[in-house]
């Protein structure tokens, strides 16, 4: 899959690109059947929401379990980025987020990047979210919201928001929210929200301002994001724990293209549990820790 120019175009002046129905249903199962167990995990990466069993986040994946390591390597998903930056990409952070039927939580507007700079010392935005419907998406199950050209303002202040949820974020005030909705266009395309069948997927600038609301309705909306990085671009520092950020900077060797539905081999190096290194944490910048070394 290669981005045509016009792509080129619209995500440069839009902060997105959105494809319907990218992969097939059948692709999706391999992929949906999955989720329950790892979702029943009781372990450090799977965060749930605040007050509430149902799973908010899983992280890591990829590493332990072989149809989302196969989707982590898929060539739908991870070329075109490479596209966009011209260079190799590595998986800065893979999650399964669950906004579950009448328990899914809000998101609140924020930068991707903003997060990825002020925990992970990030050194430019040159990084991005790939995502995937598993569920249909429609505009009751709590669909994301994109401000369209809010790339464009580059990094915006943020603060840290710790206690609305049960995952901390790098969040946008309302006010400059309201700016940036009425320089998009206001109540006329301020606010876009890509809705559309599982398998659909969305590509978004790691700048591009959005947000969710709560799930009220009786259907679930999970989706999977690959953040991908420029290998040139990885993180310094290891504030977060390993599933969180990862810190193996290899570029991705992308599988065929129906490795959703063939037998391709992958290596799930956290199969037998995450390894107690994972979790190891430091405020120091990875490069003083390489003089060091």
């Amino acid at each position: 899959m290669k981005l045509t120019k016009e792509q080129l175009e619209q995500f440069d002046r839009e902060g997105y690109l959105f494809f319907p129905q990218q992969f097939t249903r059948e692709e999706m199962k391999a992929l949906t059947d999955e989720v329950p167990q790892l979702y029943s995990r009781r372990e450090a990466y799977n965060v749930r929401e605040k007050g509430k069993d149902a799973v908010r986040t899983n992280f890591a994946a990829h590493m332990y379990s072989k149809p989302f390591a196969k989707l982590a390597r898929h060539p739908r998903m991870v070329r075109p980025v490479m596209d966009l930056f011209d260079e190799q990409v590595y998986m800065h952070q893979f999650k399964i987020n669950g906004k579950m039927a009448f328990e899914g939580d809000v998101w609140q507007w924020h930068q991707d990047y903003g997060t990825w700079l002020n925990d992970d010392m990030m050194p430019t935005e040159r990084a991005m979210n790939v995502a995937i419907f598993l569920d249909d998406v429609n505009e009751y199950n709590g669909p994301l919201m994109f401000i369209p050209g809010s790339h464009k303002k580059g990094v915006v202040e943020a603060k840290h928001d710790l206690t609305t949820t049960s995952y901390p974020l790098w969040t946008v005030d309302h006010a400059l929210i309201a700016k940036l909705v009425e320089r998009a266009g206001g109540k006329s395309g301020g606010i876009v929200s890509p809705k559309g069948p599982a398998g659909s997927m969305i590509l978004f600038h790691s700048c591009l301002v959005h947000a969710s609301s709560s799930n009220l309705s009786p259907w679930n909306r999970v989706s999977v994001y690959l953040s991908l990085c420029a290998v040139s671009n990885h993180i310094r520092r290891f504030k977060r724990p390993e599933y969180i950020a990862h810190r193996d900077f290899t570029g991705i060797e992308c599988l065929p293209d129906d490795c959703l539905l063939k037998d391709y081999p992958v290596d799930l190096p956290w199969k037998d549990g995450v390894p107690a290194s994972a979790m190891q944490t430091t405020s120091v910048p990875f490069d003083e820790m390489k003089k060091a070394a």
